[in-house]
């Protein structure tokens, strides 16, 4: 068994991998290969130090933040590598408050911009990322999550920020929100999660945890990896005579105004206007939902069975540990499959439905109360969970026992 709670069936490792080399082609539209910044090959590296590698291969030239476990690797990382990249800013600012604000900033400016934090910074940085929403301004904000509330413990594993993700600025709207389930999935949905801000024109989420955060093993960069550039179009109304708007960069000439409250086309404020603001709210939701193929992705384990008896609904490191829990069930002739959400908002409805429907039962893994659960439910009405939230890793021993406990009641 792999510190990950992995199976170390030869076959399961086989299936895993070539369903990552599926994943990694991406479908989002408009993308262009560019150079990568790291030498092409196998590399032994942290989740943290991926998910940095990935941000500087999808061109991140931009980076503030404020030191907090378990993401301070993140800002580490890049404070090392940028220097000799050239053309690159790093700024640690006085707080999770002022990092955000700069990031916005700097986006506006044309930087790709990101920041790091965890969930004590999430909940300081909400407010911005509300301005970002209404303002449609692409960024990258990486939550490497861990045991909460408040300050809780301050390297512990934990994945309690989810709802926090998609809930937490108020008012109505679509984020998107990823979550890698391994070293090689930080760093290819950091990638992933720049191209989608600069083609959605939305701050992306990417919710690793501490599990992934620190953990290390191989990973693979391609001598290749999509980049998609920002569409600018300074004669054209930057907030709305299109689904995602142009977007101009401050200093190139075009006339705009930015605002956090109600505005119309051109950023002129409509606060009292009912067809200004519904038709923001249309629009913010409807380029993403628009558009789920580009944005949902998943990936299956052990599903091939016409008829499952059990169907694992899991995300990051828990997902790991579902993997080793169906190794066990295989094991005692129990058809057990995986399905690994790397997309959480918007929450993949479809393909948690499909593999339902042809499941007896449905479990859901994960280092919260069910916060995911909750979600599955809503297609999957009799799943069920398997929780922990004591600030250690979810096992693939519990799972597996409660997964039996469920088939011999």
């Amino acid at each position: 068994m792999s510190a990950g709670g992995m199976p170390a069936s030869k076959t399961v490792a086989r299936e895993s991998a070539t369903k990552l080399d599926d994943r990694r082609t991406g479908t989002l539209k408009g993308c262009v290969s560019v150079a990568s910044t790291l030498a092409a090959g196998r590399h032994f590296l942290q989740g943290d130090e991926a998910c940095a590698e990935g941000a500087i291969a999808a061109g991140c030239d931009y980076y503030a933040g404020y030191p907090i476990t378990p993401a301070s690797e993140i800002m580490e990382h890049i404070c090392r590598r940028f220097p000799a990249l050239g053309g690159r800013v790093f700024i640690q600012m006085e707080d999770e408050i002022a990092s955000i604000a700069s990031v916005i900033g700097a986006s506006w400016a044309g930087a790709r911009a990101m920041t790091a934090t965890s969930g004590p910074g999430l909940s300081l940085m909400l407010e911005n990322i509300g301005y970002a929403i209404m303002t449609e301004t692409p960024c990258v904000v990486i939550d490497v999550q861990r045991a909460g509330p408040s300050t809780g413990q301050a390297t512990r594993p934990a994945q309690g920020d989810v709802m926090q993700a998609r809930w937490g600025a108020h008012g109505d709207y679509e984020i998107i929100a990823i979550s890698p389930w391994s070293v090689q999935e930080a760093y290819d949905e950091t990638i992933r999660a720049f191209n989608l801000a600069e083609r959605f024109r939305v701050p992306v989420i990417v919710l690793m945890d501490e599990g992934i955060g620190h953990l290390r093993e191989n990973m693979t960069v391609s001598a290749q990896v999509p980049r998609f550039s920002r569409v600018k179009d300074s004669g054209r109304a930057p907030f709305g005579d299109a689904q995602v708007p142009p977007m101009p960069a401050f200093g190139e000439g075009a006339r705009v105004l930015v605002t956090g409250s109600t505005h119309d086309a051109w950023g002129y404020r409509r606060t009292t206007s009912a067809q200004a603001q519904a038709q923001l709210v249309e629009r913010f939701v409807a380029k993403v939902t628009d558009h789920l193929d580009e944005v949902e992705l998943t990936h299956t384990h052990w599903c091939e069975d016409e008829c499952l008896d059990v169907l694992l609904v899991a995300y990051g490191f828990s997902a790991r540990s579902a993997l080793g829990a169906i190794g066990q069930a295989r094991a005692a002739g129990v058809k057990a499959g995986l399905l690994c959400l790397t997309t959480l908002w918007p929450f993949p409805a479809g393909a948690v439905r499909n593999l339902a429907q042809r499941s007896r039962q449905v479990v859901v893994p994960e280092m919260n109360r069910g916060q995911m659960l909750r979600e599955v439910q809503r297609v999957a009405p009799g799943a069920v969970g398997c929780f922990r939230t004591d600030g250690e890793l979810i096992t693939a021993q519990e799972i597996w026992e409660m997964v039996r406990g469920r088939l011999t009641s």
